[in-house]
């Protein structure tokens, strides 16, 4: 993998603040911020923060972050975006009283998967999505733990693509990311 620099990518929705300590990206997302299209909630949000920059197909992105935050639907990971109606996130968001390592998926409607992951509060969490042929797989680890699958979902072959870290605050203000790497390579060669 190549680390990216954050100069590298255009924000989708700028933050409210955007600060560098050291290597590290600080970014304050925006109350109310999200994204997600019409399923079960019968909106359409559209102003997550999302610091893109092409992406290969094939290809793969990894974003490493600090899961620091607690608030209800508090989310941070990566996005893949070809369109508002065409995209992947997936990271770690709070809900229900607990960090979850999850997925939405969105062709046209949104889909959200979820697994618990408590014991990842707190700590430094790395999401890999590999994109190749008509599908992104995604997989994510904790520190230096193995990585895990998280989902392989469908996603468009031969439509452009961008990707990179992304955030996002639907019910509070104040929650601030820090993003500790962004780096893209070749996709995964094998789904096991």
């Amino acid at each position: 993998m190549n680390a990216r620099a954050w100069s590298d990518g255009a924000w989708t929705t700028p933050p409210s603040a955007v600060d560098q300590d050291g290597a590290d990206l600080l970014v304050t997302a925006v109350e109310g911020s999200d994204a997600w299209r019409h399923t079960a909630y019968g909106f359409v949000h559209d102003d997550a923060h999302a610091l893109l920059a092409p992406l290969d197909d094939p290809g793969a992105v990894e974003v490493t972050f600090d899961a620091g935050y607690d608030q209800q639907f508090d989310q941070a990971g990566l996005m893949i975006r070809a369109d508002g109606e065409t995209w992947v996130k997936t990271g770690v968001e709070f809900s229900d009283g607990v960090p979850q390592l999850g997925a939405v998926v969105t062709l046209g409607r949104s889909d959200w998967s979820v697994a618990p992951v408590p014991e990842w509060a707190g700590r430094r969490v790395t999401v890999r999505a590999s994109r190749s042929g008509d599908a992104v797989t995604v997989r994510a680890r904790v520190d230096d733990e193995p990585f895990r699958l998280v989902r392989v979902c469908p996603f468009p072959a031969e439509v452009a693509a961008s990707a990179g870290p992304y955030c996002c605050a639907p019910t509070r203000a104040g929650l601030v990311v820090r993003f500790r790497r962004w780096a893209t390579g070749p996709a995964d060669t094998a789904l096991h």
